[in-house]
């Protein structure tokens, strides 16, 4: 077979492909760096690795356009890794190649599923895929939540909550009191909502209830759509203590009193702490709250 002639034609094919029917331009690229994966493989196996850059320079001559070694090996590791993956063949082909290019330089399997689908649940760009690969946002998920996420299991709110939640310190405040905390999450709140998952909505901050004759404010109350229930958030600069646990149970009973309709499910409650104690809550008797430590990043 000559290779060079394959891959070559296989080109040219996609581009018009491209040119004539634009809605399919993303499957006619998958599917061509596919079979460039498949050929350059075959090719190296007869010819050596040394192949790739011989091919790359006669492509741009030929077809007066840079094909280089970069992204004929990226075609090949696309065909390695996504295509020839069992594990990742089901959602081999749901995302544009630039996204693709970008998962091509993790080496965790279950990582790269799980970006894909993010990706393909929340519509993401490259440029948002990159800010969440940076982040490291498959790395702080619990371990629980990772094998739900592996075996395909529904996860609960907690699940996709990251550990720490990363909070930017964009002033550089070197003393953080709970209001200051506050205060930089409101400055990035779409940013503090993804980190706590997906489909969260923000209703107040500092909002105002009356417990008997007493008014006190929940940090913040938001809502999750995907499960239909409020959130509150408490913040403290603390370790986790006791006092902390009935406080949020107050504020979460008053909820599901007072806000909550009988269509919608049950109050969650998360605090955010300076240390996670996981003692209290191994023990604590509500499982509807979840405990998480923050890290402030300076930018």
């Amino acid at each position: 077979m000559n290779y060079y002639n394959e891959i070559k034609e296989q080109i040219i094919n996609n581009e018009i492909t491209k040119k004539v029917k634009d809605y399919s331009k993303n499957r006619s690229d998958l599917k061509t760096y596919y079979n460039v994966g498949k050929l350059l493989v075959e090719a190296g196996k007869h010819y050596g690795e040394g192949i790739i850059r011989e091919y790359s320079i006669r492509l741009t001559s030929d077809l007066n356009r840079s094909y280089s070694m970069r992204t004929l090996y990226n075609m090949r590791l696309y065909y390695q890794k996504i295509c020839c993956n069992k594990k990742l063949q089901p959602v081999a082909a749901i995302l544009s190649w630039s996204h693709y290019c970008e998962l091509l330089r993790i080496n965790n399997d279950d990582a790269i599923i799980y970006y894909i689908n993010i990706c393909y649940k929340q519509n993401l760009s490259k440029r948002e895929l990159i800010k969440k690969i940076k982040n490291k946002e498959y790395e702080r998920l619990d371990e629980k939540a990772r094998l739900k996420l592996i075996n395909q299991e529904t996860p609960k709110v907690e699940d996709l909550i990251k550990n720490p939640i990363i909070i930017n310190n964009k002033n550089n405040y070197s003393v953080v009191c709970e209001k200051v905390l506050q205060k930089l999450i409101l400055e990035d709140i779409n940013n503090f909502l993804e980190e706590l998952g997906s489909n969260f909505c923000y209703v107040k901050n500092e909002y105002k209830i009356k417990i008997g004759d007493t008014y006190n404010y929940i940090d913040f109350l938001l809502y999750n759509i995907e499960f239909n229930c409020y959130v509150v958030i408490e913040l403290k600069v603390t370790e986790l203590k006791k006092e902390h646990i009935g406080q949020i149970q107050v504020y979460m009973n008053y909820v599901d009193n007072n806000i909550k309709r009988s269509t919608q499910d049950k109050t969650i409650g998360i605090i955010i702490c300076k240390k996670n104690n996981k003692y209290i809550i191994e023990y604590c008797s509500d499982k509807r709250i979840i405990a998480k430590e923050y890290e402030l990043v300076h930018k």
